[in-house]
């Protein structure tokens, strides 16, 4: 997900949205589209997913495909990790750069058969799109689809039992991080074993006009299972528990991969990438500050935004914070000093002008998702 964009003329629809006003949803503009903010709780919805299984509309997300006999040189060079290590129906999470190494965003990159699927955040698909396309060379071809296409997550435990119940289709064989191309009453969609919340979980990407049939596919399979359908709140919270980054909150132009805890995903050896030099300086010189998990004291609400305090100065400021429905305590993340960075070190976070006790936990928060 990424930071909001409600400028009226802005506001889309999804494909589903008909379903979420006859299903009650308390709706509100994110990222450019109307979209389901709850439905009947954010704490219920998040329990479900955790315990149960829930289904999300997530069809703001932005879709752009790359091809052309030098698609992939073109994606070695604008992200960060190695996408030619991806075989067909392989997933890769990833980022673009700026020269300075500050992120763009961050993304999926698809390998199919034929070409590349750049899953990104709805807020900056048309910034996205546009940056790509000024170092476009060579044989490469750019193609924003995101309003071609609605998208449905399913997430939780059960998740497998619902999608199997969808498609004719051994999800025994689909490994996380792994797609295939499927078919739904005879068209094509594109399911991966991916998602948001630290369980196991489906994405469908599916062509606009199959909504309606998917859909109510989706929710009679998911009945037997107690399936809720989840909002954006919940959305948040699951996301939040697994330490799994925000753009616009958690990252963004002024943050870094390896000062956000993302120096996993930054390959180094496979040559030239944008922000390569900035970045490998950034690692060997190590981050001024790092992105932390922070446990609070009592039933306080971190938000974004609020300040961080060690021995009585300034040290941070939170990215991200809610009161954990799994955990039942608040939980933050926020970029600290490096040597306030380990777990175990203590801080305060500033709320309503009271400073609450809180301690550097290792990620994630929640640490029984079934997503292994």
């Amino acid at each position: 997900m990424a930071e909001k964009d409600d400028t009226p003329e802005t506001i889309k629809q999804t494909p589903f949205h008909k379903f979420h006003e006859a299903a009650g949803a308390k709706m509100a503009p994110f990222a450019g589209f109307m979209m389901p903010i709850q439905y009947t709780g954010i704490t219920n919805e998040h329990l479900a997913v955790r315990n149960r299984v829930g289904m999300f509309d997530i069809s703001h997300m932005g879709e752009i495909e790359v091809t052309g006999p030098d698609a992939l040189k073109f994606i070695q060079k604008m992200t960060v990790n190695d996408a030619s290590k991806l075989k067909p129906g392989d997933i890769q999470y990833s980022c673009l750069c700026y020269d300075d190494g500050g992120i763009v965003d961050d993304l999926l990159v698809y390998r199919l058969e034929d070409r590349y699927l750049l899953v990104v955040n709805a807020a900056n698909t048309v910034k996205d799109a546009n940056y790509l396309r000024d170092f476009l060379s060579g044989e490469v071809w750019i193609l924003d689809i995101t309003n071609e296409i609605g998208l449905l997550a399913i997430q939780g435990p059960k998740a497998k039992e619902v999608v199997s119940k969808m498609f004719d289709y051994d999800f025994d064989r689909m490994g996380y991080y792994h797609s295939d191309r499927l078919q739904l009453e005879g068209q094509p969609v594109l399911i991966s074993r991916t998602g948001y919340t630290g369980e196991d979980g489906f994405e469908i990407y599916l062509p606009e006009k199959m909504a309606d049939m998917v859909w109510n596919r989706a929710r009679e399979a998911g009945r037997q299972f107690d399936m809720e359908l989840v909002g954006l709140g919940a959305r948040d919270t699951l996301r939040l528990e697994m330490k799994m980054a925000l753009y616009g909150n958690d990252i963004d132009r002024t943050t870094n991969p390896i000062e956000a805890g993302l120096s996993w995903i930054v390959s180094f050896d496979k040559g030239d990438f944008i922000g390569r030099d900035a970045l490998l300086k950034q690692k060997e010189e190590k981050p001024s500050r790092r992105l932390v998990c922070l446990e609070l004291e009592g039933r306080a609400f971190p938000r974004h935004g609020y300040e961080v305090v060690s021995e009585s100065r300034p040290v941070g400021k939170v990215t991200s914070g809610t009161f954990s429905p799994s955990l039942k305590k608040p939980i933050a993340l926020a970029y600290v000093p490096r040597a306030l960075a380990k777990p175990g070190r203590q801080v305060e976070v500033t709320i309503r002008d009271r400073q609450f006790p809180a301690v550097v936990v290792k990620p994630p928060f929640y640490k029984e998702g079934s997503h292994k």
